[in-house]
């Protein structure tokens, strides 16, 4: 088998960084994202292929802009640079970087001043998206300007003697039309990578690693019956068998009648030799009185990491833990950049204690969504598992607006399988992303046979997406939600009003906490 193509994305801090390691995985390379601290050595040392140096919210003349080593130029490695990553490059060459007395931000045209092969086949005058309050002052002499935009601003340069490349445009969103082919032209014909990225390539290496790096001793499998953890045990389960368990726990939290379909799913339909355990009260209590999403999340995980480990103790020789850990996660729950924000903690990622017996196996906390998918038809787990749609390692302790309480939780479990069955009547369980119902901490006054309530509220969510790091909002038929609604108001006891998110990822988060 050929060395696999590696591309190393370098954040500097831009919302759409992980966009691009997804854009570029799209074309079966595989993408990582590094942060700027990373070195020369560390670059040739993991066998980099080449480079995209992100854009970032920063100007390049501040005092604490964010530096990656100039050495990277020199390794005679293609490097990329986007928006910041570009203005940085051409700093770096000498060239002058000044600020806009007005941004160039939205959709705008370009043309090109000579034929290049980073724009093999895409038109003159495409659209792309710009995004930027500052703008190159003085180009050095190394480099061409090979686009320019509609206010003649340089949108794309070449260096003359060396593969490094820059774009003052985003060519990883939708709005840069040919964007992808642009991306396309960069890595196959500028980098003559190869399209080694492939599901069958992660299921015989990362099979090689687990057997490698557990050996002789046994691992505990946390599953939740989603489609991350479900093709995780698979995988580990191939690989080394019966030295592996499946531990299913019920942490009160669940959608309704869970348990019942896990078990069901797992142990009777997969033959995998399934756990159980119901740690429900547990969970509840140390939830009690706590409002704040952050400390909500923690807490479950928390206690989810004291459950595993008091079941270790029924168990000799359990080395270590496994978790079904998408990359989104990991992304969201710690900051790539000295200054980026953490969006979230999720439970398996910012709640593990510092302190924990047992090593983590996650074999999938580089991979997207839509990844862990392929990857599941390759091993052959039934469709109607690998699409179900993502729920929250927290559950429904995410989904509950403030304080988590028996009755709230029994009121969006009902309300939640109301508008799931719904959106199978319609057939448009598989057209959408992800669907569910969030409790809101407010009440409102309604007429119910003709009598006045004051009741709670349900928020029925929706998205598209590829792979959860941006989402727009479905449009479900009238008559769908309608019918959804309708059932809730009459069905479940306790609400007397539905209202439809209609947020799209920017801004909004898929998740209400």
């Amino acid at each position: 088998m050929s060395e696999l193509s590696k591309i190393w994305i370098v954040d500097f801090g831009s919302q759409y960084t992980q966009l691009i390691a997804r854009r570029v995985r799209e074309f079966s390379v595989y993408s990582e994202v590094v942060l700027p601290s990373i070195t020369a050595d560390d670059i040739l040392k993991n066998k980099v292929s080449a480079l995209i140096l992100s854009g970032g919210p920063s100007s390049v003349n501040d005092a604490d802009a964010p530096q990656i080593t100039t050495k990277i130029y020199n390794l005679g490695l293609p490097i990329l640079g986007i928006c910041y990553g570009l203005q940085y490059t051409i700093q770096s060459f000498g060239g002058k970087v000044q600020s806009s007395d007005g941004r160039e931000y939205g959709r705008s045209k370009i043309h090109y001043t000579k034929k290049h092969p980073l724009f093999k086949n895409v038109a003159e005058n495409s659209t792309v998206w710009m995004s930027h309050g500052d703008h190159i002052e003085t180009i050095p002499a190394d480099f061409d300007i090979i686009a320019l935009s509609e206010k003649n601003v340089p949108a794309a340069l070449a260096h003359k003697t060396k593969p490094i490349f820059g774009l003052q445009f985003h060519p990883e969103v939708v709005h840069s039309e040919k964007g992808k082919e642009i991306l396309n032209n960069f890595l196959f014909e500028i980098c003559h990578l190869e399209k080694n990225w492939t599901a069958e390539h992660f299921i015989n290496e990362e099979t090689r690693k687990i057997r490698e790096m557990v050996g002789d001793n046994k691992v505990l499998m946390g599953v939740s019956g989603g489609v991350d953890s479900t093709v995780m045990a698979v995988l580990i389960f191939r690989a080394i068998g019966r030295q592996c368990t499946p531990v299913f726990i019920n942490n009160g939290l669940l959608r309704l009648n869970e348990q019942t379909k896990v078990m069901k799913m797992l142990q009777n339909d997969m033959g995998l030799p399934l756990e159980t355990y119901d740690y429900s009260k547990t969970f509840l209590k140390a939830l009690e009185g706590i409002e704040e999403p952050e400390q909500k999340r923690k807490i479950i995980g928390r206690e989810f990491i004291k459950a595993f480990e008091e079941i270790t103790e029924k168990h000799q020789d359990y080395k270590f833990l496994a978790q079904g850990t998408l990359y989104p996660d990991v992304i969201e729950s710690r900051s790539v950049k000295g200054k980026s924000q953490v969006i979230k903690s999720h439970h398996n990622v910012g709640g593990l204690p510092e302190t924990m017996k047992m090593e983590l196996i996650e074999p999938f906390d580089s991979l997207f969504k839509d990844e862990v998918r392929n990857i599941g038809e390759k091993l052959e787990i039934p469709k109607d598992i690998i699409q179900r749609h993502p729920f929250p390692g927290p559950g429904l302790g995410v989904r509950i607006l403030g304080e988590i309480t028996p009755e709230k939780i029994a009121m969006l479990q009902k309300a939640d399988d109301i508008f799931i069955q719904e959106l199978h009547n319609y057939d448009y369980y598989n057209k959408v992303w992800q669907a569910f119902a969030v409790f809101l901490p407010v009440k409102t006054v309604g007429v119910m046979g003709d009598q006045r309530t004051y009741e709670n509220v349900i928020a029925l969510r929706s998205v598209n997406s590829m792979d959860g790091m941006t989402a727009d909002w479905s449009h479900l038929p009238h008559e769908l939600l309608s019918k959804a609604a309708n059932r809730i108001v009459n069905e479940v006891r306790g609400i007397n009003r539905v209202v439809y998110d209609i947020t799209s990822k920017p801004p909004g988060t898929i998740e209400w906490e």
